[in-house]
């Protein structure tokens, strides 16, 4: 059998990926760098005016960390309980925090000890920010309750008890420095003012609110939950703009591009999906290795860091440009003298010639269909690494059985599950144009072996069904084309002799330049 040759796998062309200019620019991190943290990363924010500088809430400590620091450079560990909602004051120099012991504490990055600790909530405080006046700070309660406190005085200004669950998201303008927004689990989201005494508007979200966002013109609201992503006009009253539903699990966490032009998301399914605010369409994704809880971009976006559920601080840092002008250094590469020495040496009368023999590798299913185990080999290449993959693969052996005549004996004689297993192949992808040709006579084959064992099992009956729904549906389709394929022949015909006809009418006749030089000839 030594003469046995290989399965030809045919190749067939592959289609490029789109490389748009938001390709280029997310692509330009470098590989991430893991932090371990004692538990689920909750909340990372950045400080405004130190560059690269953000905090990190987990567990029950605060960690500050640097642009390229994997060791915290301080901790904030005064906590009872797991502490929540890190967040700078606008000036840096302040953050606030809440726990799950129902106290909101202040700290100096300076210090260690909590400067204030706010005393009036019955639950977990899950969300802290300050005001744009820097004096004031919003909290948002598990009691169904947000209260707005005195930084200096640390006594409780005013509560609101709109909410009829769990407060578990907000955020405080940037422009005024009276207006926050609450997001609640009661579905709905908030938008109070600090000189009233109620809210001045109500959106409703129609999930469990996780994620609220103000734009930086504050005209445009965020909200995220569940698997929606939804944007409102202030400005307008509160009015749904859009509803995005991009994602497979829970959106947890919303983020906005230095210059305000991309909005990010992420999400338990472990993707953080980046939009334009333009249409809101996904320009861009990053895919994580667990649950996602909490992100941040640096300022310029020089930085991305993303918490997850495993204690996990993600942190990609962006390639520096290379100013203009500047020339990288050249790799030194072998020259191409090196790979072509000795290709020209020409044996000589008196050599001797040592031909080494090539010892040829053959794949599984090859050795097998060498061993005419044609049902084996047709397994071997049914395996999911190898359909998901590579279906060329699969596809160019059943071709091979086919044409040594024996493809019946390799489909006969299977349980439930082998059968099962055929069966979604085939739906997947026998209306792929390059496979058609060869998994049509599959697909007849299979039918006229198993016709005799319908109603048998319903998982096998069931995917009976979606083969024929399958191959319908792609019969609807080309005979759809085929009208539409008529109809443009139809129109082009109708063109054609359209122009034919306008040629004719506009060709010039000619006519003798002197009529008296003509002469009518008449039969007498």
């Amino acid at each position: 059998m030594s003469s046995y040759k290989p399965v030809a796998i045919p190749s067939y062309p592959k289609l490029g990926e789109k490389v748009t200019q938001d390709t280029l620019y997310w692509r330009r991190y470098r590989t991430p760098v893991q932090i371990k943290e004692y538990g689920a990363v909750t909340k990372i924010d950045f400080s405004p005016e130190e560059t690269c500088n953000y905090v990190v809430s987990a567990s029950t400590r605060l960690h500050l960390y640097n642009k390229y620091s994997p060791e915290p450079i301080k901790t904030f560990s005064r906590f009872k309980d797991t502490a929540y909602c890190g967040t700078y004051r606008g000036d840096g120099r302040l953050i606030a925090a809440g726990c799950e012991d129902s106290v909101v504490k202040m700290f100096d990055i300076g210090g260690k000890a909590a400067l204030r600790e706010y005393v009036g909530h019955s639950k977990a405080v899950h969300f802290v920010d300050f005001t744009a006046d820097k004096f004031r700070i919003v909290s948002g309660s598990d009691d169904y309750s947000s209260k707005i406190w005195d930084v200096p005085n640390g006594v409780e200004i005013s509560t609101y008890r709109e909410h009829t669950d769990y407060v578990r998201c907000g955020c405080a303008s940037k422009l005024s420095d009276d207006l926050f927004v609450t997001g609640s689990y009661d579905h709905s989201v908030k938008v109070f003012d600090a000189r009233t005494e109620q809210s001045v508007m109500t959106m409703q979200h129609e999930q469990p609110v996780e994620s609220v966002l103000l734009f930086p013109s504050g005209g445009l609201l965020v909200s995220a939950g569940g698997r929606y992503v939804k944007v409102w006009d202030l400005l307008k009253g509160g009015q749904l703009l859009v509803s995005l539903k991009n994602h497979h699990k829970t959106v947890t966490c919303l983020c906005l591009s230095s210059s305000g032009q991309r909005l990010l998301s992420g999400s338990l399914d472990r993707h953080v999906k980046i939009y334009s605010t333009m249409n809101y369409k996904v320009v861009h994704s990053f895919d994580y290795a667990a649950s996602i809880l909490s992100l941040a971009l640096a300022p310029n976006d020089e930085m991305i860091v993303v918490g997850m559920t495993n204690g996990v601080l993600n942190v990609k840092h962006r390639k520096s440009d290379a100013p203009k002008g500047s020339k990288r250094p050249v790799k030194q590469r072998p020259r191409y003298r090196t790979f072509m020495r000795g290709k020209g040496y020409v044996p000589k009368q008196d050599d001797f010639i040592v031909s080494k023999p090539v010892k040829r590798h053959l794949r599984k299913y090859d050795k097998l269909l060498r061993g005419f185990q044609v049902s084996a080999a047709l397994d071997a290449v049914l395996e999911t690494s190898i359909t998901a993959s590579t279906p060329e693969v699969t596809v160019a052996v059943m071709n091979e059985i086919d044409r040594r005549g024996i493809l019946e004996n390799a489909l006969a004689g299977r349980d439930e599950r082998q059968l099962s297993i055929i069966l979604t192949f085939l739906i997947k992808h026998t209306i792929d144009p390059r496979f058609a040709p060869i998994l049509l006579n599959v697909a007849e084959k299979v039918i006229d072996i198993y016709s005799s064992v319908i109603n048998q099992s319903p998982v096998v009956d069931r995917l009976f069904l979606r083969l024929q729904d399958t191959l319908e549906k792609e019969v609807n389709y080309h005979e759809e084309l085929l009208e539409v394929l008529g109809m443009m022949d139809t129109l082009f015909a109708t063109m054609t002799r359209k122009k034919t006809a306008v040629s004719r009418e506009t060709k010039p006749t000619s006519l003798p330049e002197d009529n008296s030089s003509v002469t009518v000839q008449s039969s007498s």
